[in-house]
């Protein structure tokens, strides 16, 4: 919105603010905003929940230290997606299709989330939507979102990391089912991995800021064959799209760390690995994804892993508790040390992807 009005409308009467064509500019002034307004907006929304009595349900059968959190605030993702999406509206080249997918994106996944979250307080109970509802949601969001890339995009080329020439190209129907398989498969791990005070949001973190700088060198021609990526022409606004989550995510952050004082629930899991997954594929960085968000897969497959040694064996178990923060957890390991070692280990992993522009 400003770049529409200060740069196209009024720079002529007062050159200044040219400033606003540059993309730099705008994605930090869109980090600081997300970042302020949600840090602002943060008690008012958790007063409100509480009002609402919005709160965690605890599951008895889950751990201890856990039931201590039972009332707490949940649905701050809502916090979320108003200070990043406002954020991204405010700096964002709106006339840019790729901005529109992934705003549509979070909105889709969040608003799965948003159900899920409301079904469970009708409930009053820890379970929401059947697992298959949520994933014919998901599906469906993934399926569009595939199409309209393969037809209005980057198109259906596959860009491994660590390989120099190699890019497949996928048929139209393939790559929308893959699409579908991202964003599910990221919505779900995001998911998954929001069980402990801090612990999904800032695994976030590096993600969005890897994602940001990629966004940027994958929308300049120049940089992208030097590194020999794939060119997307219109994917440097993702790069505001992109630090405007990060800010969002850091505002977040100063409610959610330990001891929290509200959740994100699944509105915001859903929407941060909806918006996540969409970057990947708008960028054509999906088959980074697995080792960028490498947390977020372990803590998936460990789920499935669980399920599948539990059902083989006829009741053992392979973790102490999945998914596999509480495993550690479960060993007797302080959650905020847990949380502190998780964000370690996906800052690493973030610096591996980056390696992976060079390593080919």
């Amino acid at each position: 919105m400003l770049y529409h009005l200060f740069f196209e409308l009024l720079r002529d009467y007062f050159s200044p603010l040219r400033i606003f064509q540059y993309i730099t500019f705008r994605s930090i002034y869109a980090a600081a905003v997300a970042f302020i307004v949600c840090v602002a907006a943060g008690p008012w929304m958790i007063r409100k929940l509480r009002k609402m009595k919005i709160g965690q349900k605890v599951r008895e059968e889950g751990l201890q230290e856990h039931l201590s959190k039972e009332g707490t605030p949940t649905m701050g993702g809502l916090l979320i997606l108003v200070s990043w999406l406002a954020a991204t509206l405010l700096f964002a080249q709106l006339t840019n299709p790729l901005v529109w997918v992934c705003l549509l994106s979070a909105l889709w996944f969040g608003a799965i989330g948003l159900l899920d979250d409301m079904s469970k307080i009708r409930k009053n109970q820890s379970l929401g939507l059947r697992g298959r509802q949520k994933i014919v949601l998901q599906a469906a969001g993934g399926l569009a979102i595939g199409l309209y890339l393969a037809y209005n995009g980057p198109g259906t080329t596959l860009a491994p990391p660590f390989f120099k020439q190699f890019q497949p190209e996928l048929p139209v129907w393939l790559y929308a089912v893959f699409a579908a398989f991202v964003m599910t498969a990221s919505a779900n791990s995001v998911n998954l991995t929001d069980g402990q005070d801090g612990l999904a949001i800032g695994c976030v973190l590096p993600v969005t800021a890897v994602f940001a700088g990629l966004s940027y060198v994958a929308g300049h021609a120049v940089a992208a064959q030097y590194l020999d990526i794939v060119h997307v022409e219109q994917a440097g606004e993702l790069v505001v799209y992109a630090m405007a989550l990060t800010g969002a995510c850091l505002g977040f952050l100063w409610w959610n760390a330990y001891p929290a004082k509200v959740f994100m629930g699944d509105t915001g899991s859903m929407a941060l690995g909806g918006a996540v997954g969409a970057v990947a594929l708008c960028i054509k960085q999906e088959l980074l994804l697995p080792i960028l968000g490498g947390i977020f897969v372990a803590n998936a497959l460990s789920v499935i892993l669980q399920v599948w040694h539990f059902r083989r064996t006829g009741g053992k178990r392979l973790f102490r508790m999945a998914p596999l923060h509480h495993h550690f957890e479960k060993g007797g390991a302080p959650e905020p040390k847990v949380t502190v070692q998780f964000w370690i280990v996906g800052i690493i992993l973030a610096l591996i992807a980056v390696s992976s522009l060079k390593i080919r």
